[in-house]
């Protein structure tokens, strides 16, 4: 499975077509959609252009999306850093009327494991976002850890080497603990493509998109999500 991850907390310095309104998150959508991505992730915006988790600004971007691309699963992000951030961002979260499909929930994050119980709770899927062993390590003694939708390998290593350590090392704890939760794995800028073919090659579902990256496998600019998209699956049709 590939996802489609459209924004992130990123800005339009690190490329010009990051969409930001519900109207240009939605378009987007549909052009990732149809350049192969299965599902959406993506983290919607306020008036002012920055990170929400404002039940009405959700609630906007989410209907826009899935009227657009009907039955393609629409994920959130829950990081610690959206607005009002910390545990504060449990508030607007509680709030939500209109509910994602799923959300990623960091496990280096202080209240992680109240989220993943209060979402799950919710019907909302849960991806795990797993950054170290540390992650690893607390993700897989959670009493919640086998009702997560999927476990998030997130690479943020910029050495290659050193991130491909990293991602065996969570492993490693995974299956000791003899985990069966599906495994998503990506990278980030320096990270994309090499973690993208490591997934590939471990048979993990993965993520491209601006979130994560700006340039293509050859090291071209992308011209935005949808052609990241079509190059990842050119790699995995070769």
């Amino acid at each position: 499975m590939l996802q489609a991850c459209l924004n992130g907390g990123r800005m339009r310095d690190f490329h010009p077509a990051l969409p930001f309104t519900a109207s240009e998150i939605t378009r987007d959508a549909a052009l990732a959609v149809a350049a192969g991505a299965r599902e959406l992730h993506i983290h919607p915006r306020g008036p002012d252009g920055m990170e929400t988790l404002e039940p009405d600004h959700i609630a906007e971007t989410l209907q826009a999306v899935r009227s657009a691309v009907p039955g393609i699963p629409v994920g959130l992000s829950t990081h610690w850093r959206i607005p009002p951030g910390g545990l504060s961002r449990q508030k607007p979260i509680n709030s939500w009327t209109t509910l994602p499909d799923y959300v990623s929930i960091n496990l280096i994050e202080a209240d992680a494991e109240d989220l993943i119980a209060h979402v799950l709770g919710r019907g909302i899927g849960v991806e795990a976002g797993l950054w170290s062993v540390s992650d690893a390590e607390r993700f897989v003694g959670l009493k919640n850890a086998a009702k997560c939708l999927r476990v998030l390998i997130e690479i943020n290593e910029q050495d290659i080497d050193e991130g491909l350590r990293a991602a065996d090392g969570i492993q490693a704890v995974l299956r000791k603990a003899g985990n069966t939760v599906p495994i998503l794995m990506h990278g980030d800028e320096a990270s994309v493509w090499p973690i993208y073919s490591e997934a590939m090659a471990k048979g993990f579902d993965s993520r491209i998109g601006l979130e994560d990256g700006n340039l293509l496998p050859s090291g071209q600019m992308a011209a935005g999500n949808a052609d990241l998209i079509r190059a990842a699956l050119d790699l995995v049709s070769r």
